[in-house]
């Protein structure tokens, strides 16, 4: 048998190759696009609750066709009670496969990676379906991915104004403060919700609660916004999808089932179903339906997490490995 070797990238490899907001979003929208065409495999997501601890794991898997060409396996941890020993509440793992010999191609170190293409696909949702004029954005939620959503929706829309939220006063002015000094502008940490969401142009949910409550009210949604709830736990009152004009997921094989969800309630209600349900993400990235067509209208984008945005990001990252150098090669066989 030939020698089977896997490249290796560790937390500070993936520090070091200093991807850019422009490579982060290509790598995004090209993947959405394939996955929009119907060149990719996607499958739902699994949870393992391992009962010991507040938190469980997510596996997701997928395939992308050519020129990346590979197979992944990604395992994401989400225990929110990490913060008490200094650990991010999401630490992942990606595996990347060759689709046509099963053999390991990659391992790469994806707490990052999660952020960032949470953060991306965040940011595409409201390239396609927020008003191009959009200046002020409301944010519930600190987590990891909390960062990229407002980076990249900022490095698209320029906002005049960003407030964030969270339940930890410490969270949320910490938080602020790193925004303001990355983005180099003011970001404002609101003291509630409603001071946070009430009259944005665009509104994400990314909320930590233990338990469903609708803490993000209906009313609060000005007519033309863009939300985006993604919560594990659902945030929002179940008649929010009934002022929306397009509701999108980033894939309706994992947002139809499952136990987690911000937006569970409502496909279990009927509220979101494929009747109700305007496409996926990636069918409007490749232009086969359309996005938003008129400053008027309130449209909603629910993303669970695409396995193909990981491997989409895993590859780029790869890719500039190489070419600078960075990185460990280990052989498998």
């Amino acid at each position: 048998m030939p020698p089977i070797y896997i490249d290796y990238l560790n937390r500070l490899d993936i520090e070091e190759l200093k991807i850019t907001d422009e490579e982060i979003l290509a790598a995004i929208e090209t993947s959405l696009a394939s996955q929009g065409r119907g060149e990719s495999v996607i499958e739902p997501r699994m949870h393992l609750e391992p009962g010991v601890a507040n938190g469980h794991f997510n596996v997701l898997r997928g395939a992308l066709k050519e020129p990346i060409d590979s197979a992944g396996v990604k395992i994401v941890g989400d225990f929110v009670d990490n913060y008490k020993i200094g650990f991010p509440s999401e630490l992942a793992v990606l595996c990347l496969f060759d689709p046509r010999t099963g053999a390991p191609k990659a391992i790469l170190d994806a707490s990052g990676i999660t952020d960032m293409r949470t953060g991306a696909v965040t940011a595409v949702g409201a390239k396609y379906l927020a008003r191009k004029s959009s200046k002020v954005l409301g944010h519930i939620g600190a987590r990891g991915t909390a960062y990229w959503n407002v980076r990249l929706l900022n490095h698209i829309f320029d906002f005049d104004e960003i407030r964030v939220h969270s339940r930890r006063e410490e969270s949320r002015r910490g938080f602020a403060e790193r925004l303001s000094r990355d983005l180099g502008k003011k970001v404002i940490a609101t003291e509630d919700w409603q001071s946070c969401v009430e009259g944005a142009d665009i509104i994400v949910e990314a909320s930590r609660l233990n338990e469903p409550m609708p803490m993000l009210k209906t009313s609060w949604i000005k007519p033309g916004a863009f939300v985006v709830p993604y919560g594990t736990m659902s945030a929002v009152e179940l008649t929010l999808t009934d002022i929306m004009s397009k509701l999108v997921v980033d894939d309706w094989g994992q947002c139809k089932g499952g136990k987690f969800g911000s937006l569970r309630a409502h496909v279990e209600a009927g509220k979101l179903s494929e009747q109700t349900l305007h496409g996926e993400l990636g069918q409007i990235v490749a232009g086969l339906k359309p996005g938003r067509e008129s400053e008027q209208e309130t449209n909603l984008f629910w993303h669970r997490g695409l396995s193909l945005s990981d491997i989409a990001l895993g590859h780029a990252m790869l890719e500039k490995a190489q070419r600078l150098g960075i990185g460990q090669r280990l052989r498998f066989a």
